[in-house]
């Protein structure tokens, strides 16, 4: 026997009573309410509501947006049997639950205003793009239905204020909405018209090819919640003949729509929101506060934008005369009596238009004169000197943007404040609409940092609250643009016939672009050409990198350079005697940050940076027979100096770049110089345990044609051991380290000898030998002591002579 299963008999049971069920499982389910759809009857399309608050009874209305929309009619969907037959391999797998997102309205409406938008000014901004946007789709419109603008063509927006109430009202004349608008604009969140609107223009095939419309994402209008507890939106579409009214409230999830009924209320055409700020935000109902937000934010819209502002007008009045005046006039008998009047300023309330500046940079530069630059400069950047140089340009292919760069006079941060990348020197617009000007390297480098403008894009990667520029390969393509024109300006003023305005940016921006030289390697070959070095040939006047290699000897393989504290020390090094004799060319690098600059650098032109300071030096011409002889004769005198000096030295070799001096003390090829050194130790927060090992090998160059080196030559060859000679080495590897830019370990040891080679040198030169001074022992008075074995002296007496009469 087979028993038979049961299954049918229960699915017939559910059948039958769908209805039931379906009640039962609806006041399980979480959600408050969903939504039916008989698709599967034949001729009824229509949706249903369930309510577990009505039982499962049908509820009228659109309801909310936010819903489940569960398929055929089932609620919780199908149910599969498994059968022998559905597991069979050729049938296909069953389909999943099919289910759609819910959200808590006024939570969601939480996080839309509270956390895209860190900064409550922009809430004015949002509005008044979205007003813009409104007049653009009427004008659009306009152009194939001229009925629709009626009388009324003129486009603007007005913004009053109610600052003893914190009342904020914001008119505009465009398109307005009708009641479905409504309803599907501001009822349903993260639906954008204006994306709408711009998908529809796509679409049609009369579609026009540049359009200024802002909107992107459908949440700007729920900025207003930022600092308003309750919103009434109040608009009249030129399709419909009713205005409707929209109202709602912060942290609500609902909303109301009512037909306007006030005639004082009525407007011809277009949008008017009220806002009721919060009572902490009631300073944006000043009408300072709003100007000066539209100036900042709103500036280049491009229809005019008119608040209520109060204004006033001098005029004379006439004042009572003070009776007891009046008495002593009349007993003056006046003849001819003036009636005393006071100046007073009449107040009154009163339209003034606030965006008058325009946005240049849309235009053609060939139309734009100078004057108009440098007075969009000072007007947007509140500048009062006019920039050295500007640049406009248009950017088209992958990315799209217009600019206007600007290079100041001086520079507004000081010439030493090169830390902090942030800057508010680059506005950035999207569609004339201000983004932001806080960046942290994203538009620009930190070197560039100085350079001020503009920058107006239609599709920057912005994120929703539009305050942040993400990251992508967009932005860094922008960034290159925008670098390489910023370089093409710099280089616009270094050929300037002017010599001088280049010396004025050199002065203001010259260490901003050696400091490009360290942080930015792909633009080496931009930055090099606009350097500017003084040098061992021009002490007065600072020369570029290709006047040096202009004047570079035909034989010359390297360009040379010294880096030192001062032009002073650097043209009094003894490290340039031959050179200087060669009449070889030197840079002098005597700002602290040159010497890394130019190590970054590397080379130009192929022609490499050689620091004269360092060992190994090549000057070109090489005498291997005189070199030969002078290691013979002197290698002895190295040995014995190198054993005195001991490890203060790695190594004593003769120089090639000594005249005049004895000896020079160069440092290793691959260690700090002596000016790195000097820098590196006036570190405030240097690591001093590093010094030691960056501080590299030193190494002892002597001058073979000095006649001190050929006396110790002779001291080496005679008496290697006297005294005299190695104290005479001591006090020349002190003097060299000196003079080499070196700071002596112990300086009051230095200067003992010193004063002791000068007693030697000029003791009895001038005045006869003094007594030998003996220092104080054991608090005994200092004594001067007597020669020694001097016998004592007679004295000898001469008589008078008699010589005439007179004695002498």
């Amino acid at each position: 026997m087979h028993r038979l299963s049961r299954r049918p008999a229960v699915s017939s049971i559910l059948r039958a009573n769908g209805s039931r069920y379906r009640s039962a499982a609806a006041a399980q389910s979480p959600a408050s309410s969903f939504l039916l759809t008989n698709s599967g009857v034949e001729g009824d399309t229509s949706n249903k509501w369930y309510s577990v608050l009505t039982g499962g009874r049908a509820v009228s209305g659109t309801g909310s947006a936010l819903r489940i929309q569960l398929p055929n009619g089932m609620l919780l969907g199908k149910r599969y049997e498994s059968t022998a037959a559905e597991s069979d391999a050729s049938s296909p797998p069953p389909t999943g639950e099919k289910y759609e997102y819910q959200a808590e309205v006024s939570r969601l409406m939480d996080l839309i205003v509270n956390s895209l938008y860190s900064n409550k000014e922009v809430f004015l901004r949002e509005l008044i793009s979205n007003a813009s946007d409104a007049c653009d789709k009427l004008r659009f419109l306009s152009v194939t239905e001229p009925a629709l603008l009626k009388d009324n063509v003129d486009f603007d927006i007005r913004i009053q204020t109610d600052k003893d109430n914190g009342i904020v009202t914001i008119t505009d004349t465009g398109i307005g909405m009708t009641r479905q608008e409504l309803i599907d604009c501001l009822g349903t969140i993260a639906q954008s018209g204006t994306a709408k609107f711009l998908k529809a223009l796509k679409d049609s095939k009369d579609a026009g090819g540049d359009n200024n419309l802002i909107g992107q994402f459908g949440v700007g209008f729920y900025s207003a919640f930022l600092v308003a507890d309750r919103v009434v939106v109040s608009t009249k579409s030129p399709k419909s003949d009713k205005q409707y009214v929209w109202e709602g409230e912060a942290n609500a999830s609902s909303y109301t729509i009512r037909e306007e009924t006030e005639a004082d209320k009525v407007i011809p055409r277009g949008t008017r929101l009220t806002l009721y700020l919060k009572r902490d935000d009631k300073g944006f109902a000043h009408p300072e506060k709003i100007q000066k937000l539209v100036k900042n934010y709103s500036q280049f819209v491009s229809f005019p934008i008119y608040t209520w502002q109060e204004k006033g007008y001098t005029k004379e009045v006439e004042v009572d005369e003070d009776p007891a005046e009046a008495k002593k006039d009349g007993e003056e008998g006046s003849a001819e009596k003036k009636k005393k009047t006071k100046t007073v300023v009449e107040r009154y309330w009163d339209w003034e238009l606030t965006n008058e500046t325009q946005p240049i940079w849309l235009r053609n530069p060939k139309e734009v004169s100078t004057e108009l630059y440098n007075e969009f400069y000072k007007n947007t950047f509140n500048e009062y000197l006019e920039p050295l140089a500007s640049s406009h340009f248009t950017t088209e292919g992958e990315v799209e943007f217009r600019s206007i760069l600007y290079v100041p006079a001086v520079s507004s941060s000081g010439k030493d404040d090169m830390v902090n990348p942030k800057t508010k020197n680059i506005r950035l617009y999207v569609k004339r609409v201000f983004i932001s000007d806080d960046f942290d390297g994203e538009l620009f480098p930190r070197y560039l940092s100085f350079i001020k403008g503009v920058v107006d894009s239609n599709d920057l990667p912005l994120n929703v609250s539009r305050e942040i520029l993400q990251e992508s390969r967009i932005v860094r393509i922008m960034r290159k643009r925008l670098v390489r024109k910023a370089f093409d300006m710099i280089l616009g003023i270094s050929m300037s016939d002017n010599r001088e305005d280049y010396e004025k940016f050199w002065d203001n921006y010259g260490k901003y672009l050696k400091l490009g030289c360290i942080e930015d390697r792909e633009n080496h070959k931009r930055i090099a050409p606009l350097l500017r070095f003084f040098s061992s040939q021009s002490e007065d006047y600072i020369i570029g990198l290709d006047e040096y290699v202009e004047n570079m000897k035909p034989d010359q393989k390297d360009i040379y350079y010294i880096a030192s504290d001062s032009v002073t020390s650097a043209k009094n090094t003894p490290f340039l005697e031959r050179l200087m004799e060669k009449d070889l060319e030197v840079l002098f690098l005597v700002d602290p940050i040159d010497e890394v600059a130019i190590q970054n650098l590397k080379s130009y032109k192929e022609k490499n940076f050689v620091d004269i300071s360092k060992e190994d030096l090549d000057l070109g011409e090489k005498d291997e027979e005189k070199e030969k002889a002078m290691k013979q004769e002197f290698g002895q005198t190295c040995d014995w100096i190198k054993k005195r000096l001991g490890d203060k030295v790695a190594s004593v070799q003769i120089s090639n770049r000594l005249s005049t001096s004895p000896c020079v003390l160069v440092s290793g090829k691959f260690g700090w110089s002596a000016n790195m050194e000097r820098l590196m130790k006036s570190q405030t927060m240097g690591d001093t345990s590093s010094l030691e090992f960056m501080r590299g090998r030193r190494v002892f160059e002597i001058n073979p044609e000095h006649p001190i080196i050929r006396n110790l030559n002779a001291a080496c060859s005679g008496n290697p051991d006297d005294e005299d000679a190695l104290r005479a080495i001591d006090l020349l590897y002190d003097t060299a380290l000196v003079s080499s830019g070196f700071t002596p370990e112990n300086p009051a040891q230095l200067g003992s000898k010193i004063y002791e080679m000068m007693n030697m040198a000029i003791s009895g030169k001038w005045s006869a030998p003094a007594a030998e001074y003996v220092p104080q022992q054991d608090h005994q008075q200092p004594a001067f002591s007597q020669p020694q074995n001097q016998e004592p002296m007679e004295a000898e007496i001469v008589e008078p002579v008699e010589a005439g009469n007179h004695k002498q």
